[in-house]
């Protein structure tokens, strides 16, 4: 008798186990593995925002892809790198993830990059910048939709680098600041760097800092430019009140989110070069996010929200082009080289270390009492021809 319901036991649990593989077969699931909390939460919350929109855009509201169901799994690495590691051991794991998108950091990213590798299963970055995560912290299950360091510094330097121009630039002592400022320098072909200024990641006195910027650009005849680049809390804009103008020293910065670009609004005429604006790209699929997203929120869509939309463009084209086989061999295959539509236009994954290339936008300030923000307008939409981004990965 006790074997007789032993056996059933096990025949029920098979039935089971048989019904969850099954299941999960018709199951795409996709960790999200960022910021929900922590030093770069209004980043992640962006991106997370964005995916979502994206998944339902690119399969048209189905959240399917040749019969199989998208499972989004999201996790909170707090922007600590350890976490974030085992957040992604346990999603390839535990979760069953077919493929991961994420995360905020940058030293988070570099902590999760040989787990895809270990794992075997494909890991798209957005947004964290770092070059080294397609350079030499690379492996081939990395992808990324979010622009690097290098192509955030040399369209800045397409902006700046003219002759006669003295440089000095302010950055955060960390892998963002470092790698921004090194792509920087090593774009600059007519200008002259005399200074690079590093502070603390959560630094929000910046008067030393600024000061030493001062004393290397003072006295220097022409145009004086203190780029700067710099993610999360802290306003380094502050340096401004510091009479820059009295020794005709300007700014000049890359884009941000809108809440950061309240501090531009006291900066018309500044120029840079931007990763998005909402208002700044011309296509169908910026129309419906933006369209979208004024509809759920009654606000206009951000920048990270282009990027979560972005990697979702990514990860949706290629499972359509692999017919819904998330395998990771067959997913590579599928993405090196592979162009996909974004909020941006059209994005292509780079063979040699699968890097999305994508335009870049030269932008001058407007302060428009109609936002909160400077408004950054169109100067000049720098295509990925233009920059020479260099390949780093040594593949």
């Amino acid at each position: 008798m006790i074997r007789r319901h032993l056996i059933a036991a096990a025949a029920l649990a098979t039935i089971a186990a048989s019904g969850t593989a099954l299941a999960q077969s018709n199951e795409i699931r996709i960790a999200h593995i960022y910021s929900k909390t922590g030093p770069l939460e209004a980043y992640g919350k962006q991106t997370a925002v964005g995916l979502q929109m994206g998944l339902e855009y690119a399969t048209g509201g189905t959240m399917m892809v040749n019969g199989k169901k998208i499972v989004l799994i999201e996790k909170d690495d707090q922007g600590k790198p350890d976490l974030g590691k085992s957040l992604l051991a346990a999603a390839y794991s535990d979760d069953k993830a077919a493929l991961a998108i994420g995360p905020t950091s940058s030293g988070v990213a570099l902590a999760m990059l040989p787990v895809a590798e270990e794992y075997k299963k494909i890991l798209i970055v957005e947004p964290a910048v770092a070059d080294s995560i397609t350079g030499d912290k690379w492996n081939k299950y990395i992808f990324r939709t979010g622009r690097n360091s290098s192509q955030d510094a040399i369209s800045n330097a397409v902006a700046v680098d003219k002759a006669g121009v003295t440089l000095a630039t302010l950055a955060q002592d960390n892998a963002f600041g470092r790698d921004g400022v090194k792509a920087f320098a090593g774009a600059i072909k007519k200008a002259k760097l005399v200074h690079e200024e590093y502070l603390p990641p959560a630094t929000t006195d910046f008067t030393a800092g600024a000061q030493r910027l001062i004393d290397k650009l003072k006295d220097v005849p022409g145009r004086k430019i203190i780029w700067i680049v710099w993610a999360g809390a802290g306003n380094p804009f502050k340096i401004v009140d510091l009479d820059l103008k009295r020794y005709n020293i300007e700014i000049a910065t890359g884009g941000n989110i809108l809440p950061a670009m309240a501090a531009y609004k006291n900066l018309p005429g500044m120029e840079g070069a931007a990763y998005y604006y909402f208002g700044i790209p011309k296509n169908p699929v910026n129309e419906a996010m933006v369209a979208q997203h004024y509809k759920q929120f009654k606000t206009p869509p951000d920048f990270f929200t282009a990027g979560g939309f972005s990697a979702a463009m990514a990860a949706v084209t290629a499972l359509k082009k692999t017919n819904g086989d998330a395998s990771a061999n067959k997913l590579i295959a599928a993405m090196e080289g592979m162009s996909f539509d974004t909020p941006k236009g059209k994005m292509t994954f780079r063979k040699e270390d699968h890097q999305a290339m994508q335009s870049m936008y030269h932008f001058k300030i407007k302060n428009d009492p109609a936002f909160a923000w400077g408004v950054p307008e169109l100067v000049h939409e720098i295509k990925p021809e233009e920059m020479d981004i260099p390949i780093k990965n040594k593949r």
